[in-house]
C-alpha cells in the first residue's frame, strides 16, 4: 500500500513539474537539459551555477521559471563595485526619532538570480555565502532567516576575464550542480531566428505552480527508494575522484589534485532521487546517478597542471571515472 501511495503522490507531483516545463517551452526554445537541471535543484533545494557563453537565454531560463512559480524573485546583477550591503540589505538611520531600522536587500526572496557571479569581490561572496548555506543573512546584529522555497541559481561568463573574481573552491563547492549551457541545434536556432523575425509579441508565461506545491513535491523526492547497493555505487563513484586506483580506474595518476568531497555523495543521492521523480519513478537505479555525476563532479574536482597539459578537462576524468567504476 505503501508503494502505491508513493506512486500516486509522483504522479501527482511530477505533473507539475511537467506543467513547469510546458510553461517554460512556450518562451524558450530549447535547453531541455538545463530546464531539468533547474526542476532537480528546485527538487532539492540545491543551489545551480550555470556557466556558458552569452546569448544562451541562461538568465531567459531561470526568469522564466521563477515566473511560472507564484513565488518570490530577485534579480541581482553583479558588478565589481558591489558592497555586502547591496546583497544582504543595510541598517537605515531615522534622524526623525533617531533610531535605525532594517532594510532587507534582494537576497531576502526564493528564487535568486544571481547574475554574473564571478565579477562579484570577495566580501560580496562571502556575504552571499552564508546566505546560501546557513539559509539566513545578517543585517547589522540582527539574523534573519530566509524563507523557504530559497534557491540561488547564478550565472557566470566563461571567456570572459577582465573585471571578475574566480569563485573561491569554499563557494563553488556550495553550488550543488554546475551545468554546462551549450549552443542550440541547427533547428532550434532555426526556431528561435523565425520566433523573434515574426514580429508576434512574446508569449506571457502564466503562474502554474505555488511554493506549497514545490515544498510538498520536495517531500515525495525525499521518499524515493535508494537500494544500498545503489548507496554503495554513488559513494564509489565519489570516492573514486580521491584514489582512482583504489576502484580499477587506471591511466588517472597525477591527473587530481583534489577529489570530490562528502558533500558532493550527499548531491549525487539527492540529485538522483530527483532525476528518478521526474521519471516518474519511485527508485532510484545507476543510471540515474550517472546522468546527473557530471554536474555534481565537475567543480569539485581539481585536476593537477600536469593533466591541464595533456589537454584534459574535468569532464574527461569524471567520464572516465563512470566508465571504470562497477555498476551493480
Amino acid at each position: 500500500m505503501a508503494v502505491q501511495q508513493l506512486d500516486e503522490q509522483i504522479a501527482q507531483h511530477s505533473q507539475i513539474c511537467n506543467h513547469l516545463k510546458e510553461e517554460v517551452g512556450r518562451l524558450l526554445v530549447g535547453q531541455d537539459h538545463m530546464v531539468s537541471r533547474l526542476l532537480i535543484g528546485l527538487l532539492t533545494g540545491g543551489h545551480i551555477l550555470l556557466e556558458g557563453v552569452p546569448g544562451l537565454a541562461k538568465t531567459l531560463a531561470v526568469r522564466s521559471l521563477a515566473t511560472a512559480i507564484d513565488t518570490g524573485f530577485s534579480r541581482i546583477q553583479f558588478t565589481p563595485d558591489m558592497l555586502p550591503s547591496d546583497v544582504i540589505g543595510t541598517e537605515i538611520f531615522n534622524p526623525r526619532d533617531a533610531t535605525y531600522h532594517v532594510r532587507k536587500g534582494p537576497i531576502f526572496s526564493n528564487l535568486i538570480l544571481a547574475d554574473e557571479i564571478n565579477r562579484a569581490p570577495a566580501k560580496v561572496q562571502a556575504a552571499l555565502l552564508e546566505a546560501m548555506q546557513e539559509r539566513q543573512g545578517t543585517i547589522g546584529l540582527e539574523t534573519f532567516p530566509l524563507e523557504e522555497p530559497f534557491l540561488v541559481l547564478a550565472t557566470q561568463n566563461p571567456i570572459e576575464q577582465e573585471g571578475t573574481y574566480p569563485l573561491p573552491e569554499a563557494q563553488v563547492d556550495r553550488f550543488m550542480m554546475k551545468v554546462v549551457v551549450g549552443y542550440p541545434s541547427r533547428d532550434e536556432e532555426r526556431k528561435i531566428v523565425d520566433r523573434m523575425a515574426s514580429g508576434q509579441p512574446i508569449a506571457q508565461i502564466r503562474k502554474v505552480a505555488k511554493p506549497a506545491d514545490i515544498l510538498s513535491a520536495r517531500a515525495t523526492v525525499d521518499k524515493v527508494w535508494i537500494d544500498e547497493k545503489v548507496r554503495d555505487y554513488l559513494v564509489d563513484v565519489a570516492r573514486a575522484t580521491r584514489t582512482p586506483l583504489e576502484f580499477g580506474v587506471t591511466g588517472l595518476d597525477g591527473m587530481i589534485e583534489v577529489g570530490a568531497s562528502p558533500r558532493a555523495s550527499i548531491a549525487l543521492m539527492k540529485a538522483a532521487k530527483a532525476h528518478a521523480f521526474l521519471q516518474g519513478r519511485g527508485y532510484v537505479t545507476p543510471h540515474d546517478v550517472k546522468s546527473v555525476a557530471l554536474e555534481i563532479l565537475r567543480h569539485r574536482v581539481i585536476l593537477t597542471y600536469e593533466a591541464e597539459a595533456e589537454g584534459k578537462t574535468n569532464d574527461d576524468i569524471i567520464q572516465r571515472i563512470l566508465d571504470n567504476v562497477p555498476v551493480p
